[in-house]
């Protein structure tokens, strides 16, 4: 087995039939966030912060099978209509990961990006993930179908 068993990164690439603008309204609102994500359950605004800004924080509870769990979310890049990105933080012991989203203008609506970077992830933590939950050794299926739905649920207001 290599360092990794879960790999640190990955990247999914969708076309959806939906505007930038749009797109980022349902992806900046993170209590919409069960509306299109097949593992996170919702999502809170914390400290006081009532939407999206660089440096506000969020908690999102994530449930896979019988597996659940919640990180504080930060939000390190917004530019409306074109990117989105915040990193996780916590869990015992700590793990941590950096999301984004780029929204890039396409003839059929929108060509959404998503990466995420595994920047912290004890080895114990890996393997038993790895083990537990095999959903988590390659995210891309499940992320790109994440990817359609935010693209319907984007649309869904045009409509």
């Amino acid at each position: 087995m290599t360092r990794w068993a879960i790999p640190p990164t990955g990247e999914v690439e969708v076309v959806v039939p939906a505007s930038p603008e749009e797109v980022y309204a349902v992806v900046t609102d993170v209590t919409r966030i069960a509306e299109w994500s097949h593992e996170c359950q919702g999502a809170e605004w914390l400290d006081g912060a009532t939407g999206p800004a660089v440096g506000a924080t969020f908690r999102g509870s994530n449930k896979v099978n019988r597996f659940g769990w919640s990180r504080i979310c930060t939000i390190t890049d917004l530019e409306p209509g074109r990117s989105f990105g915040y990193t996780t933080s916590g869990g015992t012991p700590p793990d941590s990961t950096a999301w984004s989203f780029e929204l890039h203008p396409h003839p059929d609506g929108t060509r959404v990006v998503q990466r995420y970077e595994v920047l912290k992830f004890p080895r114990l933590m890996e393997l038993l993930t790895y083990a537990l939950v095999p959903a988590h050794r390659d995210r891309r299926p499940a992320l790109r179908a994440d990817l359609v739905r935010l693209g319907e649920v984007s649309g869904a207001r045009s409509r």
